[in-house]
């Protein structure tokens, strides 16, 4: 059976490293893939393209309720189109809309789940969406909260960053490997082996260490300096690969703002290795 193996994150998780990460490693390259050519190698759920496409109507022709209900097939058509496994990012919770899924099972055969911390997570947002940390932190424990539509994509549904979490960790059914973005940080050999280990493909060393090398935050923060990366902020206002590292927030969040966040995020932050059992910040 082919179909979806989607690669899941909250955004600023880490999902851009993994995409890159992959492609390099099934297509082989005598030189890093260019960052812009990533669409090519993983799809995304999100693009107007795909629903224009397949129901022949220009977006503003959809209604809310169209787009829901030709979700499922979309999804459909990106299993088996190819007639092999093929990789979908999404930013995407699982849930229902309208009554129908945001993330169609019939047509998954897994997916690779990115968590980073959220502590660190609300400093990304702060740059990337040029919000205040504290509308950050708010929006990282609203259960509401999404990404409008842009130029070229549809909303986003996020939710909160535990309920985001939840949803694919304990999706019924899920056939799902996990990853945490500091892991991929500290020990990258490791973290990626894990993953081809998931993905049940031949491990090859020097291939796998190419791959590494090709899609690391260096390689991509050049080509972004070089190319102007098509999902970065159209304002030039930040760069999307800003940082890249672990930690930051004991820097740009204040007592009560850490405060908040572990009060909404502790259950979860404890399950995925981000506090001890008693409330501790561990040092990932």
């Amino acid at each position: 059976m082919t179909g979806i193996i989607w690669l899941a994150s909250y955004p600023k998780s880490g999902n851009t490293w993994l995409r890159a990460y992959l492609a390099n490693l099934f297509r082989n390259p005598e030189r890093p893939l260019a960052i812009n050519d990533l669409p090519n190698y993983v799809l995304g759920d999100g693009f107007f393209i795909h629903y224009e496409t397949f129901s022949g109507k220009k977006m503003a022709e959809l209604t809310p309720e169209d787009i829901a209900r030709l979700r499922p097939k979309v999804h459909e058509w990106f299993a088996y189109s190819r007639g092999e496994d093929v990789f979908v990012k999404t930013h995407n919770l699982i849930a229902r809309i309208d009554g129908c899924p945001l993330i169609t099972p019939s047509a998954t055969v897994g997916a690779i789940y990115v968590v980073r911390n959220p502590l660190d997570v609300a400093v990304s947002f702060t740059h990337h969406y040029q919000v205040s940390v504290d509308r950050a932190v708010e929006s990282l424990s609203d259960p509401n909260y999404h990404l409008p539509a842009s130029d070229d994509q549809m909303i986003q549904y996020l939710s909160s960053w535990s309920r985001h979490v939840k949803s694919w960790l304990d999706a019924p059914g899920m056939k799902l490997h996990l990853m945490r973005y500091e892991d991929m940080i500290k020990k990258p050999a490791k973290a990626f082996n894990g993953l081809v280990d998931f993905l049940g493909v031949p491990k090859e060393p020097a291939r796998m260490q190419k791959a590494l090398k090709f899609s690391s935050f260096k390689e991509l923060s050049n080509q972004e300096e070089e190319t102007c990366f098509v999902e970065s902020r159209p304002d030039g206002k930040a760069k999307f690969f800003r940082k890249g590292g672990v930690g930051g927030w004991r820097d740009s969040l204040s007592k009560d703002q850490v405060a908040a966040l572990i009060e909404a995020h502790g259950e979860v932050m404890t399950r995925v290795g981000y506090l001890t059992k008693d409330g501790k910040l561990k040092d990932v």
